[in-house]
């Protein structure tokens, strides 16, 4: 299984530049904070990780798939096997949560098999999110419309519709954001137990600098669209980055 690779990558939107000559690889497996204040390129850089877009300059090959010379098949294959973790979760509110997690998947699926699974989820599907959702803690809400739960709540299943896409790469923006600061412990150890025990590679965009530091054994740091550091920060390099 191949990483990411990124090679100096640039992107604007019109005369806005939001990364500028980013250059890093990320191993299979590997557990990476991004962090940066508001505006310093973290989403911009999440979008073009899972290949939702392609750079300005510079080129990112993900999985092996290389986005600059990739046909659009091998781009929708691969973008199957990455899972993307957005601030707004990316749910379906009046949908319920079973329909939700069948959606992983769709981008493996034709849509009159992804219409199928979306309005009759057969036996065994059903019977795999319900073990998901299971150890989601969430399963009683299976069948319950998404806009009815907690925001907690929705999180897991958020999570468990990239479990049920089988993604080998998680990408997470801000997922402690709309999080109480009591349960944002609780969450990173979810996403980081998940990817130990699956061997996936995580990258989280925070803005915890203690908690990226605790959590993960690599952290890159953004400011103005540039990486600043790569590795673990020490007081001086996270004071730059902030204008402490």
């Amino acid at each position: 299984m191949s990483g990411i690779s990124v090679n100096d990558v640039s992107h604007q939107f019109g005369a806005t530049r939001a990364l500028l000559r980013v250059a890093f690889d990320i191993a299979p497996g590997e557990q990476v904070a991004l962090i940066g204040a508001s505006g310093s390129g973290k989403s911009t850089l999440l979008r073009l990780l899972g290949l939702q877009q392609k750079p300005s300059s510079g080129n990112i090959s993900v999985l092996g798939c290389d986005l600059k010379t990739a046909k659009s098949e091998e781009l929708r294959t691969t973008r199957s096997r990455v899972g993307m973790l957005p601030q707004d979760l990316g749910l379906v509110p009046n949908l319920r949560v079973v329909q939700n997690v069948v959606l992983g998947r769709s981008g493996r699926r034709n849509l009159t098999t992804t219409i199928r699974d979306l309005l009759w989820p057969r036996k065994a599907d059903r019977e795999e999110i319900f073990k998901i959702l299971e150890r989601m803690g969430v399963a009683a809400k299976m069948y319950d419309r998404t806009d009815s739960l907690s925001g907690g709540q929705q999180q897991r299943v958020a999570l468990s519709r990239t479990l049920y896409q089988g993604a080998e790469i998680l990408l997470a923006d801000e997922p402690l954001s709309s999080v109480d600061p009591a349960r944002a412990r609780d969450v990173l150890e979810l996403l980081t137990g998940l990817s130990n025990e699956q061997g996936s590679t995580l990258i989280v965009s925070l803005h915890q600098v203690a908690l990226a530091r605790e959590f993960f054994p690599r952290v890159i740091g953004l400011k103005g669209g540039e990486v600043v550091f790569d590795g673990q920060p020490d007081e001086a390099q996270l004071s730059s980055l902030y204008d402490l």
